[in-house]
């Protein structure tokens, strides 16, 4: 076999074994992960320690003196709620200035465009690497959830892609509204009036059966209202039911579907000029 020969053997190999586009994508912000992955890592363990005991145990005191949420003591009650509402805030933060970084300050994505990636590729990568970072933090958070004593049946592992789903259905609308934004004034007003809201009045913290009736209408239709049920259904294991759960993630797939599809729209319109 000639030379000649085997260099089209091993090009056609290279060929067969070529990295997907989005995931070249991807491996972008991995790589800049490498960096900070120490300062993030701590913080993910703080932020689940803090809650859960200030919250969980602290105020749990006073709740557990006089009732038990869904028969379970208040830290068991508000951790699964604490999981889907972390990954909600994931999905948020890494959503709104890094996209808005890569589109204007750094022009990542336009640096990713210089190379053989289109633009459907820069967002799946960036969609992806956000479900990866939710699922890293998720990890940490079940592991906290457990040394508390919060994890009360098998099922609660499947709480992890539940949270990844929630992450995902805040951040690919989200993305799409950051790639309509010309600066990051936007922000704010999406943290003040979107974030804070749905953090404390989704059944995060209570059930939304205390709230007044028209509120709890707002409630429902709230993308962490689902990722809070669907999380506390799995870690509590008895509330578990086929048909509202499966409910729960259609809801979100939607919005994730939904977000997808308008932020690839944007992102074409932004990107290719």
């Amino acid at each position: 076999m000639s030379a000649s020969s085997v260099e089209l053997r091993h090009l056609d190999q290279l060929r067969g074994h070529e990295t997907p586009p989005s995931l070249r994508a991807f491996s972008t912000f991995w790589y800049a992960y490498k960096r900070t992955w120490r300062g993030s890592v701590v913080t993910s363990f703080l932020y689940p320690l803090f809650y859960l005991t200030a919250m969980g145990v602290g105020l749990g005191t006073l709740v557990n003196a006089h009732h038990h949420l869904d028969g379970v003591p208040y830290v068991t009650f508000i951790a699964p709620g604490l999981l889907a509402a972390t990954a909600m805030s994931i999905g948020l933060n890494e959503s709104t200035y890094p996209v808005m970084a890569a589109i204007k300050w750094l022009k990542t994505y336009y640096a990713m465009l210089a190379t053989p990636l289109d633009v459907i590729d820069v967002f799946a990568g960036h969609l992806a690497w956000i479900g990866t970072r939710v699922l890293m933090v998720s990890v940490i958070y079940l592991g906290m959830m457990a040394a508390y004593g919060a994890v009360v049946s098998p099922w609660a592992i499947l709480a992890l892609p539940a949270a990844i789903l929630m992450g995902l259905a805040i951040a690919a609308p989200v993305m799409a509204f950051s790639a309509a934004q010309t600066n990051d004034s936007g922000f704010s007003v999406l943290y003040r009036f979107g974030y804070v809201p749905l953090f404390l009045f989704s059944g995060t913290f209570f059930p939304v059966s205390q709230l007044p009736g028209w509120l709890q209408v707002v409630a429902v239709a709230t993308p962490l209202y689902h990722g809070v049920a669907l999380c506390r259904a799995l870690s509590l294991g008895y509330g578990l039911s086929l048909w509202p759960d499966l409910g729960h993630a259609l809801y979100l797939f939607i919005l994730v579907i939904g977000g997808a599809l308008i932020g690839y729209r944007n992102y074409r319109r932004r990107l290719i000029t």
